[in-house]
């Protein structure tokens, strides 16, 4: 298995970083005839997997729905946006409703076969992680969705990087979303989609010059 050391350092231009994310905006309109091909997609999902979270502990589950038919009755539960139908891929990015000991647990033993050291080592990281969870027992479904965010974050750069169009999606009903996808009674609930895919060529909004408040707004420094 790679470790981080096996691949080389990033070395992308600035100007290049800039350009994709100036390019890319929140798709009102999707081609559907084009889908996005699986070499790209594979990156995309492998992307997903990369994110960081909090004690590493990613609590989400990603849900790539490409079935036509479903995607055909997303619209009706999503504001009448119909992105979720035109799109190529949708990722539904779910979280945990509540996490346990027994969850730590599992992710400490990936932690241990992973990097194939003892569990007793990692004995002071579980008194850790279940501290926090002791403390933040109230909020825990709020903190996964809050990490789910960090992951929504990647994949949007990640798509824009490689020229594939997002429109994060808030819009929708997520308790339909958790009804339609089977997650209703489980572990994870809805928390935001993405569609993916390539705008249409008659989305005027691609158009649209960005609105943004001004560095010296946006940006303070010390």
């Amino acid at each position: 298995m790679k470790t981080p050391k096996d691949y080389p350092a990033p070395s992308v231009p600035p100007a290049e970083l800039l350009g994709a994310l100036h390019w890319r905006y929140a798709v009102k309109r999707f081609d559907p005839d084009r889908k996005i091909g699986p070499e790209v997609w594979s990156a995309i999902e492998e992307s997903l997997v990369l994110t960081p979270s909090s004690f590493g502990l990613q609590p989400w589950r990603f849900i790539v729905v490409t079935d036509a038919e479903l995607k055909a009755r997303l619209p009706a539960v999503s504001w009448g946006q119909q992105q979720p139908k035109d799109c190529s891929h949708l990722v539904v990015i779910a979280t945990l409703r509540s996490m346990d000991s027994e969850y730590v647990d599992r992710f400490l033993q990936s932690v241990s076969e992973t990097r194939k050291v003892p569990i007793d080592s990692l004995a002071n990281y579980r008194k850790v992680i279940l501290g926090f969870l002791q403390n933040s027992a109230d909020r825990i479904s709020e903190w996964a969705t809050q990490q789910g965010y960090i992951a929504l974050g990647q994949l949007m750069a990640t798509a824009a990087y490689l020229g594939i169009d997002a429109c994060p999606m808030e819009g929708i009903e997520p308790g339909k979303y958790d009804r339609l996808l089977g997650l209703e009674h489980g572990d994870y609930a809805t928390r935001v989609a993405c569609a993916m895919g390539y705008r249409h060529s008659a989305d005027g909004y691609a158009s649209n010059l960005k609105v943004r408040f001004p560095m010296d707004i946006s940006i303070r420094r010390f």
